[in-house]
């Protein structure tokens, strides 16, 4: 998930919300399979030879995740916060609660990798 700067938004972020399954290009068949069993989202191949599978549409990444949820044992964290932030985000009515939503987003990507993290605060 992303908290993006974007002027064209009501609080000047657009809040991208998507689940991405990665798979070497070697094992194409197999992840192909297994991504048309799951039937929501797009396959994309990447130029360093990796399969992504993109999940973005809201409604998708729910049931998809209430689908799995029984059976994640390594990002239950994740999954969780995730349904969090679905939640929230189609409460947001005013800018202290865009903020909380900022806050939970920065949360769920503490929780995983990346050498990149930005942090994201609302100016006034």
């Amino acid at each position: 998930m992303r908290a993006k700067p974007n002027s064209t938004y009501k609080y000047d972020f657009q809040i991208a919300l998507y689940v991405v399954l990665f798979q070497s290009a070697k094992n194409r068949k197999k992840f192909i399979e297994l991504c048309d069993l799951i039937g929501y989202g797009k396959i994309r191949e990447r130029k360093d030879g990796i399969l992504e599978y993109v999940i973005d549409r809201i409604v998708d990444i729910r049931e998809f995740l209430e689908c799995v949820r029984p059976f994640v044992k390594l990002k239950e964290k994740q999954l969780e916060l995730m349904f969090k932030i679905i939640d929230l985000k189609g409460k947001v009515e005013n800018e202290k609660d865009f903020g909380a939503l900022l806050d939970l987003i920065d949360s769920y990507r503490e929780l995983n990798y990346s050498k990149n993290r930005k942090k994201r605060v609302l100016t006034p």
